[in-house]
């Protein structure tokens, strides 16, 4: 389908709505897609309002995005019926049929020209028939910056987009390309601004981050070198890194530095090695127990986050088991537990033994249920000790919360001066919203090393 080439000078008058589905990665760029409009006078209104354009930001990732889409569509249309509404992001790449079909939908915009919007929307009159542009994944080459913020404390700073790995259950490599990022030049000039902004901390986002600098020969380290020099940055946060990306310098560097924040989230997967070679994943369990250790080793304060996926094709309830028995003997800080489920092209479509998804379901809850465990008795650990907290902008009954370093989420009592600061906090109690209430304290923050690891009985050291 043939390009407008004729960009669109707004009106002050216009307004202009967006709606995000999916990861910190899409929120970032749908932030700067909101900086894009608003450059070009458009008034930019919550979702929930009535306004002349709805833009939404799809994800993939599940099997709802259908249903999503779809819902969210009738929301703007509800909002305004002549409303213009354009779909973007993961979905529109990968189903742009689909998406087109939906009632009300006008623009469908593939993952090349998903900054382009305002070009190709032309006077933003809705069209007779939906308009679709959307290339084939692989001219997706550029690297388009962009990052999201969050209270105007923490910002999620895209430094990444795309993947080369082929993982049995993912669609991303079909809904972004390749693995592409800019310099660390660029990235460091980015921060400033970000920075400059008057943001204390910085979450290093993308698709596969510690793929960074490929086309560039940089890495990923050299990114965090640079960063952690940066004056006025007070907090770096690295949003997940892949376990064989995630090298020993890297870990020893962050344990050096006072920046980056004792905080990992590392996808797993699947605790089975067997499952983890169906999915086509790059480690086996033997490598993810030893980044651990490493980590705790370095940082026996550290908060590691893991990422699972339950009821893969060939998933037998022994191998569940197995994941259940090596999760819980992981000394980690919390679980992030996705129930599989079937994506178009996806290699994982065509294996045998499909697990019935109510069955899924039961495993994400008892892996649900773990992650609860974990997550109380590493708070628990920390009670009585002091550490400093980012304090955002959020109140509820007259508290304001805020992340330690090691990512606990703390509360104190409502003061406005507290807002964007790190504070020291002595933990006090955990109470039942999940949040542990805390103090301001007088002396400094508990250092990196003085907090030891309980030792779990399953771990066997001799095999890292």
């Amino acid at each position: 389908m043939t390009k407008h080439n004729h960009t669109h000078t707004a009106s002050a008058s216009r307004s202009v709505a967006f709606h995000t589905l999916g990861c910190k990665l899409n929120f970032a760029e749908t932030s700067t897609l909101k900086r894009h409009f608003s450059g070009m006078d458009f008034e930019i209104l919550p979702f929930g309002e009535k306004a002349d354009v709805y833009v939404i930001n799809t994800c993939s990732v599940t099997q709802d995005a259908n249903r999503d889409c779809r819902k969210v569509v009738r929301r703007a249309q509800r909002q305004n019926p002549q409303a213009f509404i354009v779909v973007t992001g993961c979905y529109a790449q990968l189903e742009p049929d689909e998406i087109a079909a939906i009632d009300g939908v006008d623009l469908v915009v593939g993952a090349r020209d998903k900054f382009d919007i305002l070009a190709l929307a032309g006077n933003f009159e809705k069209p007779d028939h939906t308009i679709i542009h959307r290339t084939d994944v692989n001219e997706v080459v550029d690297f388009h910056h962009a990052f999201s913020a969050n209270d105007r404390t923490r910002a999620f700073l895209k430094v990444q987009d795309g993947c080369d790995y082929r993982c049995s259950f993912c669609t991303i490599p079909m809904a972004r390309g390749k693995s592409r990022s800019p310099t660390v030049r660029k990235v460091v000039e980015n921060a400033r601004s970000v920075v400059a902004g008057g943001y204390r901390e910085i979450v290093l986002t993308g698709v596969n981050v510690g793929d960074f600098g490929r086309q560039s020969g940089e890495t990923f380290l050299d990114l965090i070198r640079q960063l952690d020099r940066m004056a006025g940055l007070d907090r770096i946060r690295i949003s997940s890194i892949e376990p064989n990306l995630l090298s020993d310098e890297i870990i020893a560097f962050v344990a050096r530095s006072n920046t980056i924040q004792p905080h990992f989230h590392i996808p797993l997967q699947s605790g089975s090695d067997e499952v983890l070679q169906l999915m086509k994943r790059r480690y086996r369990t033997d490598l993810y127990l030893r980044r651990v250790h490493t980590i705790l080793g370095l940082m026996p304060d550290a908060c590691i986050g893991v990422d699972v996926i339950t009821g893969h094709p060939g998933e037998t309830d022994a191998h569940f088991q197995t994941t259940m028995d090596f999760l819980q003997s992981l000394p980690v800080g919390y679980l992030h537990v996705f129930t599989y489920s079937e994506r178009p092209n996806t290699t994982a479509l065509q294996m045998e033994k499909n697990v019935p998804k109510k069955i899924r379901k039961e495993r994400t809850h008892k892996l649900r249920r773990i992650s609860e465990q974990k997550r109380f008795d590493f708070d628990n650990r920390f009670l009585g000790t002091v550490r400093p907290a980012l304090m955002e902008q959020e109140v509820q009954d007259g508290r304001i919360f805020g992340w330690t370093d090691n990512y606990i989420r703390v509360s104190l009592p409502f003061d406005p001066s507290l807002v964007n600061k790190v504070i020291h906090c002595r933990l006090d109690d955990r109470e039942p919203s999940g949040a542990v209430l805390a103090t301001i304290a007088n002396g400094r923050a508990t250092g990196k090393t003085d907090i030891p690891v309980p030792v779990t009985s399953n771990l066997h050291p001799s095999t890292i």
